[in-house]
């Protein structure tokens, strides 16, 4: 319980990142924002380190630092910029399903089919949280959406099937500098050099990159090598809750009856997931 606690400030930190995206940080950039958000953070932790990665690790490290932050961020970042947080939110929500998927595909782990249950009970629960309010769908932002939340649970099992040698911390900080030098150069012949960046940019890069980026993945990485992919992925359905509380504090937005019945399912469909493969983990 302690474990699954610790991670789950991970989602609850990056259900910030709608409203930091479209409050703090520069407009139409996406490639940009990942760059900015993977490059130097990844930088401090290898220079808190001192640790290189092995030679003979660098192609499995390039393909989960493409997964985990470069494609997963790169999409989540349009996917912010043309839908709203509440349609954003629930197509990221298909993430833990994508892992039960893969998880079987790849690892060879039959989820239990309570946690399947509990993936799609907790899908409708975040619909009911985030849909409430009237929206508007983007064909492109809404296939975004749904690319990051594949990326980001290929990632995860992945990360689970080549799990290396190697701390978290030096984990995180080899992907996040990978990453960083592949968006680089796409953002700047995609969307050039920023003119400016004011002071409240600066502050939503300071948050984006090392709350959630390092402290954020910290945890998250550490979460998945003790717990597993299918008992970690089914926490990011706590990321629309954070959104959907920041929402409602910052906005002044209250909570209906259905969104308020969807925090409901959400926590109810967490508990009995986390239970199944609890179980599953001790048989």
């Amino acid at each position: 319980m302690r474990n699954i606690l610790i991670t789950a400030l991970a989602p609850a930190i990056w259900g910030t990142t709608f409203i930091v995206t479209t409050e703090l940080l520069p407009p139409d950039r996406p490639f940009t924002l990942a760059a900015i958000r993977a490059l130097p953070a990844g930088l401090l932790l290898v220079a808190i380190t001192g640790r290189l990665p092995k030679r003979e690790w660098l192609g499995k490290l390039l393909v989960l630092a493409l997964l985990n932050f470069a494609i997963f961020w790169s999409l989540l970042f349009v996917a912010a910029y043309r839908l709203p947080g509440s349609i954003a939110a629930t197509l990221s929500a298909l993430q833990p399903l994508a892992v039960i998927v893969l998880s079987t595909l790849i690892l060879r782990e039959r989820a239990p089919r309570l946690a399947v249950a509990a993936g799609c009970t907790g899908v409708a629960g975040v619909a009911l949280l985030v849909l409430a309010r009237d929206v508007s769908l983007d064909a492109i932002g809404v296939f975004a959406a749904l690319g990051s939340a594949g990326a980001a649970a290929s990632g995860m099992v992945y990360f689970k099937k080549w799990r290396m040698p190697a701390t978290v911390v030096d984990m995180t900080s080899w992907q996040l500098v990978l990453a960083g030098f592949l968006l680089t150069p796409t953002a700047l012949v995609a969307e050039g050099v920023p003119q400016s960046i004011s002071s409240t940019n600066l502050a939503g890069f300071i948050w984006i990159g090392l709350v959630g980026t390092v402290c954020a993945y910290l945890v998250w990485f550490r979460g998945i090598t003790r717990l597993g992919p299918g008992v970690v992925s089914l926490m990011g359905m706590v990321s629309p809750v954070a959104a959907a509380i920041l929402a409602w504090m910052y906005f002044g937005q209250g909570l209906s009856l259905n969104e308020i019945l969807g925090i409901t399912i959400i926590f109810l469909s967490l508990w009995a997931g986390q239970s199944a493969w609890r179980r599953k983990l001790l048989s």
